[in-house]
């Protein structure tokens, strides 16, 4: 019986180590709606309600990518060691604001951090233009737009923007 419960221990020792070969990360940066992308992959804002958010990822190097439309995106290395928490401060620098005429595009999303794509660029989560005193403004035209959840399929949609009309897409 005590070979069996050692077996079984020790059998059990990789699969309790598996779940400890994360560390997290929390991005501070100047704009909390900046996306946090790393090696690519969508996590999340940056912040919510002026509250820095921490993610959970894997040990190790990485690249980390803050996206928000109104910035000049930014790109970094991290080190991410396993148990620890490791905190990155970062600015953006402020693009001109784009110039009028605008419509409004408007997203809804069971995932209200699913990330929203204008043209394959970054643009913020679902839930940044989900009601009606929200929304994206663009200058008309014809956009693709992609809104991708954590989980699930992601929703892909060509549009036409007016000006001073509004365009939903679910």
């Amino acid at each position: 019986m005590k070979k069996r419960m050692l077996l079984f221990t020790l059998l059990g020792l990789p699969m309790l180590s598996l779940g400890q070969e994360n560390g997290s990360l929390c991005v501070k940066a100047n704009t909390g709606r900046a996306g946090v992308f790393v090696d690519g992959k969508y996590l999340g804002p940056a912040a919510n309600f002026r509250v820095a958010r921490t993610y959970s990822v894997p040990a190790g190097d990485h690249d980390v990518k803050l996206a928000d439309p109104r910035y000049e995106e930014l790109t970094t290395k991290v080190t991410i060691r396993t148990g620890k928490k490791t905190t990155i401060h970062e600015t953006l620098k402020e693009l001109a604001p784009a110039k009028p005429p605008f419509g409004r595009l408007r997203t809804e999303s069971t995932d209200k951090f699913a990330a929203v794509y204008v043209n394959d660029k970054y643009m913020g989560h679902a839930d940044e233009f989900s009601n009606f005193a929200q929304g994206l403004l663009l200058n008309p035209g014809e956009y693709n737009v992609k809104i991708v959840p954590a989980t699930g399929s992601p929703v892909a949609q060509t549009v036409k923007i007016e000006a001073d009309k509004t365009v939903v897409v679910k």
